[in-house]
């Protein structure tokens, strides 16, 4: 293997590629939701194009951004970066790469879509600096993942509407409230070095029922969202099955015992964002049909 296609993979590694999964499914029922159904082949193509790079651009970034904090935790001290195993100069042209494939993605959908590839871009950098002056950069972090389902709303539909913000607004919950719970684990650490987060501001117990109060107003608007949208009981049954998926997520962690945090954090919020999609996707194309 050349050495280029090694530090691509340690690169792809890094920025654990495959927790692509947490905002793909909601950037494609986003397309689905605007389209009324399925959106054309080259519309799906470019959305995931899209949204696979602009994610890979703002997680190296905040690798980049990150360094000298990772360096000295010991959760993330084995990162690529801090163990020198790929240099600051390639992590930023893997940036600056990625951002053009984003941008580029974005003008072969739509106008408007190009347009506001930038704003996208400097909400998803923005979030890396975050935790140095809010609390609340978990929010922050949602509203970056947010842009995934609004951005595909407007690649197939050219506009920005009500339901599309709606439809990010729940996003932008779901993944604070899980954030919230993931940042649990660098309490100290944040007490020491002087970052913000929910846990350092109100304690680890007061945190997780933060982010059981987010995940509870992500399902309140999303049955909101489906109800306005015409949607089936399919749909609701799945919105059912997260809202128990949720409540499993809230039982493995508690104030005392973190140990299951990453099991919370990754394995049962894959299988969130899955679920709402198939059951979502299923709903519309079986009502196309009627």
């Amino acid at each position: 293997m050349s050495r280029f296609a090694q530090r691509i993979g340690i690169t792809l590694e890094m920025i654990k590629i495959e927790h692509t999964i947490f905002a793909l499914p909601f950037a494609l029922l986003g397309a689905f939701l605007a389209a009324g159904g399925l959106p054309e082949a080259w519309q799906a193509g470019w959305i995931l194009s899209a949204m696979i790079a602009a994610r890979s651009a703002a997680m190296a970034f905040n690798r980049l951004v990150d360094l000298p904090y990772d360096a000295l935790n010991p959760r993330t001290a084995s990162r690529a970066l801090p163990r020198n195993l790929l240099s600051r100069e390639f992590v930023i042209v893997f940036v600056a790469v990625s951002s053009l494939v984003f941008a580029g993605s974005a003008y072969m959908l739509n106008r408007l879509a190009f347009i506001l590839s930038p704003l996208a871009l400097a909400i998803v950098f923005f979030y890396s600096f975050t935790k140095r002056f809010t609390t609340w950069s978990h929010l922050f972090l949602g509203v970056s993942l947010a842009c995934a389902p609004i951005g595909a709303w407007v690649a197939v539909r050219g506009e920005i509407s009500a339901a599309a913000l709606i439809l990010g607004f729940a996003v932008a919950l779901w993944v604070a409230g899980l954030d919230i719970i993931y940042a649990c684990q660098d309490l100290e650490f944040d007490r020491k070095h002087g970052l913000y987060s929910v846990p350092k501001r109100f304690g680890i117990a007061g945190a997780l029922w933060i982010s059981a109060l987010l995940h509870l107003g992500m399902i309140v608007i999303l049955g909101f969202l489906f109800r306005g949208a015409g949607l089936g009981i399919i749909s609701f049954a799945g919105l059912a099955l997260v809202a128990v998926l949720l409540g499993y997520e809230h039982s493995l962690v508690r104030p005392s015992d973190l140990s299951r945090a990453n099991t919370a954090f990754f394995s049962v919020n894959g299988w969130i964002s899955i679920l709402l999609f198939v059951t979502t996707t299923v709903d519309i194309l079986l009502g196309q049909s009627y």
